[in-house]
C-alpha cells in the first residue's frame, strides 16, 4: 500500500512540473550538420536584442526553447558559432518547428507551426518580385547615365517611383486583407514607416481589437501619433 502511495506521489509531482514548464511558446529546432555550440532565443526589448532562452549543445538531438508571448512578434534564433547570421520568425503561442543546415543558417531555414510567419513569409515573396524590377531599374539607369541618355534617365525614375508606390499599395492592401493578425501592424511599421501618412491610417483602422491591443498593434498606434504631432 505504501508503494502504491508512493508512486501516485511520483506521478503528481511530475505532472505537476509538467503544468509549470515555464513558457507558451515551444520553438522545436532542429539544424543539421550541428554537433557542438549555444542556440539562443531572442527579441527586441525595447531597442535591445536581449536572449530569452538557450541550450547548450553536445551531441543532442533535441532542441527546445521556450518563452512566455503576450502577443506574436518577432524572435531570432542565434548560434554562437557563426557570428551576425541569426534565424527569424514571427513567434506566438503554441509549437513552433525550426529547421535548418548548419551550412546556410539563415537561409536555409524553413519554419512551421506560426500563422503569422506563413504571411510574412507570403508577402516577402511578392515584394522580392518588386525589390528585383527594382534593382534591373537602377542597373538600366545607370547605363542610361552613364551614356548620357537624360530622356531614358529620367522615364526610367517615373518607372521606379510608380514601382515604389505599387509596392506600397500592395503592402497596404496585404495588411487590411489580414488586418486580424498582428503581421499587419509590423508591415505597416516595418515596410511602410516612410509611406504617405494615408496608407498608415488605413491599416490601422482596419485592424481588430485584439490586435491592435498587440505589442505591433500599441507601437503602429504610437509611430502614427508622433508623426501628425511632428511640425
Amino acid at each position: 500500500m505504501k508503494k502504491i502511495i508512493s508512486l501516485l506521489a511520483i506521478v503528481v509531482l511530475l505532472v505537476s512540473c509538467n503544468k509549470n514548464e515555464p513558457g507558451n511558446m515551444v520553438v522545436n529546432v532542429t539544424i543539421d550538420g550541428l554537433k557542438k555550440g549555444t542556440l539562443y532565443l531572442q527579441k527586441m526589448k525595447d531597442t535591445a536584442l536581449v536572449s530569452v532562452d538557450s541550450v547548450k549543445l553536445d551531441g543532442n538531438t533535441i532542441i527546445l526553447l521556450r518563452d512566455d508571448v503576450e502577443s506574436p512578434e518577432l524572435y531570432f534564433l542565434a548560434l554562437d558559432k557563426i557570428a551576425g547570421e541569426r534565424i527569424s520568425f514571427f513567434g506566438e503561442k503554441g509549437e513552433i518547428t525550426v529547421h535548418a543546415k548548419l551550412e546556410k543558417f539563415a537561409t536555409s531555414a524553413k519554419i512551421s507551426g506560426s500563422v503569422n510567419q506563413d504571411l510574412l513569409t507570403e508577402h516577402k515573396v511578392m515584394a522580392q518580385k518588386f525589390n528585383n524590377k527594382k534593382l534591373d531599374l537602377l542597373v538600366e539607369k545607370f547605363n542610361a547615365n552613364k551614356i548620357n541618355d537624360t530622356a531614358l534617365a529620367s522615364k526610367l525614375e517615373k518607372e521606379e517611383k510608380n514601382l515604389i508606390k505599387r509596392k506600397y499599395y500592395y503592402t497596404t492592401n496585404f495588411a487590411v486583407l489580414n488586418a486580424t493578425h498582428e503581421v499587419a501592424p509590423y508591415l505597416a511599421l516595418t515596410e511602410l514607416f516612410d509611406a504617405n501618412i494615408k496608407l498608415l491610417d488605413t491599416i490601422n483602422n482596419s485592424l481588430s481589437e485584439e490586435v491592435k491591443a498587440s505589442k505591433y498593434g500599441k507601437k503602429l498606434e504610437k509611430y502614427i501619433k508622433d508623426i501628425k504631432k511632428a511640425p
